[in-house]
């Protein structure tokens, strides 16, 4: 049998001991474009030929999957197939005049797909007829917000692949529904199913998966309070009945909207990508422009900001017209892990949110177990950082970190955060020994399971250093309580 492994990182609170925290302050890690294939497609009326059914990506809710049996890479994406006042207006005009949407804009769903994962066709599906022609990507018309995944837990081979999205027809928003639709290989979808009840605003990304917690469906989608964007979160047994919507979280103000966020279960917690809208000053550098940035939760009940400002991918320099193209907003889809990294596509629009943008499609890369990290204020005073109490059931306890030139970092457990270390758990008697991918062994004159208190804190000093994770024989021993769920 092999051993329980649990793994803790230093940007959620729960594994912290806040008050014997001092010059400490969590930070998130930029994922690396790949500037050498960005961006990898794009509009389709900036292509040679024109795809004239693609006058608008919009925001474009990337859906990227990649599938292990076929060894495809998979991308469902939201876009305007009718939009008066983009298709056919050049760039020259675009620069010249603000954007003016029409009521009779008409959203859609298209499909691309790749082998590689950099090198994306626009297969010709003949679904969809588009101006007395089939050769096009279309998958759904009215199609607004749509979700995909594929569903590895699924017997039916029939509904491997799981979509949802809100029917919106042109000019008469009132008439619009949640449906859904399943495939076996990701393209042939079936009818949409409309839901029997309730319907959410839901006119952003609504984001499905399966919650590996208990089991049930989840959709990410967004609601409105007061004229502030809000994440919320509905549920289903099987995919067709959905509870109502309920918020899990928000951003601050106008200033600072949740205007949607994919959401990935990693290692006991729920990592959500949020992109940050900024309105509410037009004065600001950054109004109506779209960033992303790190949500962290131990369930989908709640999700909190993991470090408020910080962006987990940079938008790029410049701004419309001559801008990198993703200078103005970013919308990601859910993380694909490759490696030790994870891979996150995005659309890119190179402009404000409200006005005329290109949007293209691009990734970035980021490790794992780095994606954020706890580091010192001041790096030349010492950072102190105490876990919460916890329970050492074993002797094999890894972490990560980095330490920077001129840097120093040391670790001594106690039986308390204010309380001297145990005897052979000093600073003096750790020991470090390289493991995998950057890990580091933990290890003291006495092993971890003489510890006989029952539960003891790890005490970490550290200047120039940033502290990642903690893994092994040990778990959270009294944890906090919020929302009807255990923060651990």
């Amino acid at each position: 049998m092999s051993r329980q492994c649990n793994t803790y990182y230093f940007f959620d609170k729960g594994i912290l001991a806040p008050q014997g925290m001092s010059n400490a302050k969590v930070h998130i890690v930029t994922a690396k474009k790949d500037t050498a294939n960005n961006p990898m497609f794009t509009e389709g009326w900036q292509e040679n030929p024109i795809l004239p059914w693609e006058p608008r990506y919009d925001n474009a809710y990337p859906n990227v999957i990649f599938d292990k049996e076929t060894g495809i890479y998979h991308c469902y994406y939201t876009m305007f197939t009718q939009d008066s006042d983009s298709r056919g207006v050049s760039k020259e005009e675009r620069a010249s005049r603000a954007y003016k949407p029409t009521m009779g804009r008409r959203t859609s769903l298209c499909y691309a797909c790749s082998k590689d994962g950099v090198n994306w066709e626009k297969p010709n599906l003949g679904f969809i007829e588009f101006e007395g022609s089939y050769d096009n990507n279309i998958l759904f018309l009215n199609a607004h917000g749509t979700g995909v995944f594929l569903d590895e837990e699924e017997l039916d081979p029939n509904k491997r692949y799981k979509l949802v999205t809100m029917v919106d027809y042109p000019n008469i928003r009132d008439n619009s529904y949640m449906a859904v639709a399943f495939s076996k290989d990701g393209v042939n979808f079936g009818r949409l199913i409309p839901w029997p009840k309730f319907k959410p605003p839901a006119d952003s990304h609504n984001f499905p998966f399966r919650d590996p917690r208990d089991g049930k469906f989840k959709m990410i989608t967004r609601v409105w309070d007061n004229g502030v964007r809000v994440c919320a979160v509905c549920e289903s047994n099987d995919f067709i009945n959905w509870s109502e919507a309920r918020e899990i979280a928000r951003g601050v103000g106008f200033e600072n909207q949740i205007y949607s966020m994919p959401i990935i279960p990693y290692n006991g917690i729920y990592l959500g990508l949020a992109s940050m809208f900024h309105e509410g000053d037009r004065e600001d550098e950054n109004f109506d422009t779209v960033d992303l940035e790190l949500y962290v939760g131990k369930s989908v009940r709640h999700l909190d900001p993991v470090a408020p400002g910080e962006h987990l991918i940079e938008r790029g320099a410049g701004k419309y017209p001559d801008g990198e193209f993703d200078c103005g907003c970013i919308y990601a889809a859910k993380p694909i892990k490759m490696g030790n990294k994870f891979c996150i596509y995005y659309m890119g629009g190179n402009g404000q949110h409200t006005n005329f943008r290109e949007t293209s499609f691009g990734r970035a890369f980021i490790d794992c177990d780095k994606i954020a990290y706890i580091a010192p204020k001041d790096d030349e005073r010492e950072m102190i950082v105490p876990t919460t109490m916890m329970v050492f059931y074993g002797n094999i306890i890894e972490l990560l970190y980095d330490v920077e030139e001129g840097g120093e970092i040391s670790f001594s457990v106690h039986p308390r955060w204010n309380a001297p270390a145990f005897d052979g758990f000093d600073e003096n008697n750790a020991k470090l020994t390289e493991s995998e991918n950057g890990w580091k062994v933990l290890s003291f004159d006495k092993p971890f399971d003489t510890i006989d208190t029952g539960a003891a804190t790890l005490v970490i000093k550290a200047k120039k250093a940033k502290v990642y994770a903690i893994k092994g024989d040990l778990t959270v021993a009294n944890p906090r309580y919020y929302g009807g769920e255990t923060s651990s």
